[in-house]
């Protein structure tokens, strides 16, 4: 008796696992869950922790062993799509940007939306001008610290906070004096309300950045926003299309393919490589989506499409769940008490540290973090190239991806109203190397900031994944990051994985070809040959057309090939 609830109990143990969600204001969520839920379960848990109903605008990030971010899919099943062991550590981020952040019908929603626009803003995803970051950072400290109060706040109280990935003096004092003589009165939720509203007209709100090449070469980063297709390239919006114009997006391999339709008929197709056919594959699934949810009046208009053209070959995918005007209608209907916001007691925000985090890196010996810098970006070398939609900032980039010095920053970033926060470099949405705050015991890693304050490469989202397989830190005895690198491993060489992927693809169609040759050779013989008595054989075998076929073509084959036989037999007789 005793073995018998011993072992149903280890078969219980076997059908759970624990999995942990990253929230928006980096505290954690820890559950238990059956192997057979679905992420709509794990998600219904996360939006009844938070108090959450208007969550059609959320989703679940994770990464794969390859490195590849994913939104996870609340119709199948969590354990089969996360393709690694458990326990399971995932992210809670913005998935669809609101159109119009002040229409949201709760302030707990603003409120989760403001936190993930705020980590925008601070890993360079959020790209503006520098009067309207210094105003978007004033708005920021207004709804973390209140009023302006000298005895709280000495001068220089705003270099505290890291807003941007990286600023100068200059624009640090602006924000200081905004905060002081504008914003004082206002609570956290109206500063809250304002910097939605502010950063709702920028153009890169709601950006989430896949990196790309074009056509020439040249790296791009597409993005889907709540208004449109853009690409990105340098400090500048080459490329912009409303999902009205949007009439169909693919992808082959590496490809990505948008076809649309502009003014007077004028259609138009761009063409983009992604660094693999995963990264390529995520970028048309979250284009897919993001079609669907702001463009369809209802969720019932939703199709399933497909990748590519081939008659083997391309993905299905179907968008599931409400669009963003039945979102918007369902949301007026929402009748109960706000719920409570508990802003004092959460978590210190890495994407913006706290006034109590301590001094930036400044106060270290300028030699000092030009060397940590240096040491980090060797280690990131060996990361550049992974298939993350998140870009990665690496020194073989070119010139146009190398770090400027502070005081070019200082000197150009008041420049013009044309000029953008980062206006000396070119357009680099983040740096982090894997898309999920790091994990606990890699704090140190946040204070590392490049010579010009910017953070290095690694902050943010790096927890979804955990610490890289293979990937290692060194750190001097002050608990300093000294190198961070990656252990060698004998990997298969690119050229002979893309031999053998082409390979496998060749045989498949061959395998397919003659399955479909044999189909109809079989269905052929049976029409001829077999006295089957049944309706539809008797309805075609009566056709003018299989007549004619079958007097003129296929008598002369079969007689053909039975003198070839009797031929055959002949020979082998005689030997």
């Amino acid at each position: 008796m005793l073995s018998r609830f011993m072992s149903g109990s280890i078969r219980n143990l076997e059908r759970e696992y624990n999995c942990t969600v990253r929230l928006l204001d980096d505290s954690e969520y820890t559950c238990t869950i059956q192997r057979d839920a679905k992420g709509q379960y794990l998600f219904d848990l996360i939006c009844h922790h938070l108090n959450l109903l208007e969550k059609d605008y959320f989703g679940i990030r994770y990464v794969d062993p390859d490195k590849q971010r994913h939104w996870l899919g609340f119709t199948k099943c969590i354990a089969k799509q996360m393709k690694s062991q458990p326990p399971f550590t995932m992210c809670l981020r913005v998935k669809f940007y609101p159109p119009d952040p002040a229409a949201l019908k709760e302030e707990i929603t603003r409120y989760l939306v403001f936190l993930q626009i705020k980590r925008d803003l601070y890993h360079g995803r959020l790209l503006c001008k520098t009067s309207d970051a210094a105003m978007l950072a004033a708005y920021i400290l207004q709804a973390e610290v209140g009023d302006y109060d000298p005895g709280k706040h000495p001068e220089g109280y705003s270099s505290k906070f890291q807003f941007f990935p990286k600023h100068s003096e200059k624009l640090e004092r602006r924000i200081s004096d905004i905060h002081k003589t504008e914003l004082i009165g206002q609570t956290p939720e109206e500063s809250e309300l304002n910097f939605l509203q502010k950063a709702q007209e920028l153009e890169t709100y709601g950006v989430d950045p896949h990196p790309c090449k074009d056509v020439s070469g040249n790296p791009a980063f597409l993005a889907f926003t709540p208004f449109g297709f853009t690409v990105l390239q340098g400090n500048r919006r080459v490329h912009f299309l409303n999902w009205d114009e949007v009439t169909k997006l693919k992808f082959e391999a590496k490809t990505f393919h948008i076809y649309a339709n502009q003014k007077e008929d004028k259609k138009i197709i761009l063409t983009y490589f992604a660094p693999t056919p995963e990264a390529c594959k995520h970028l048309w699934k979250c284009g897919v989506e993001n079609q669907a949810f702001y463009k369809l009046d209802k969720s019932s208009q939703v199709r399933t499409v497909s990748s590519s053209n081939l008659f083997f070959k391309g993905s299905r995918f179907r968008y599931s769940g409400r669009v963003a005007k039945e979102v918007m209608e369902q949301s007026a209907k929402i009748k109960r008490e706000p719920p409570e916001i508990h802003r004092a007691g959460l978590v210190p925000s890495r994407s913006c540290p706290s006034i109590t985090h301590g001094p930036r890196l400044t106060s270290v010996p300028r030699q000092r973090r030009r060397a940590v810098h240096i040491s980090i970006m060797e280690g990131l070398e060996s990361l550049r190239d992974s298939a993350h939609s998140t870009p990665v900032r690496s020194v073989s980039h070119g010139d146009s991806f190398m770090p400027r010095h502070r005081h070019h920053t200082t000197d150009a970033g008041e420049g013009g109203s044309s000029q953008r926060v980062i206006s000396d470099e070119a357009y680099c949405p983040s740096d982090s190397v894997l898309p999920t705050p790091m994990a606990e015991h890699s704090l140190e890693l946040a204070v590392a900031r490049h010579p010009n304050g910017a953070p290095c490469s690694i902050e943010e989202e790096e927890s979804e994944a955990g610490t890289p397989e293979g990937q290692v830190a060194e750190f001097g005895p002050d608990g300093r990051v000294l190198r961070l690198g990656r252990t060698r491993k004998s990997l298969p060489n690119k050229e002979v994985q893309e031999l053998h992927k082409f390979t496998l693809s060749v045989l498949r169609m061959f395998l397919v070809t003659m399955g479909l040759l044999f189909a109809l050779l079989s269905l052929l013989i049976m029409l001829t040959e077999s006295d089957l008595d049944i309706a539809f054989l008797r309805d075609i075998r009566k056709t003018p057309e299989f007549q004619q076929f079958h007097f003129e073509y296929f008598c002369p084959l079969r007689r053909w090939v039975a003198c070839k036989f009797r031929w055959m037999g002949g020979f082998l007789i005689d030997k």
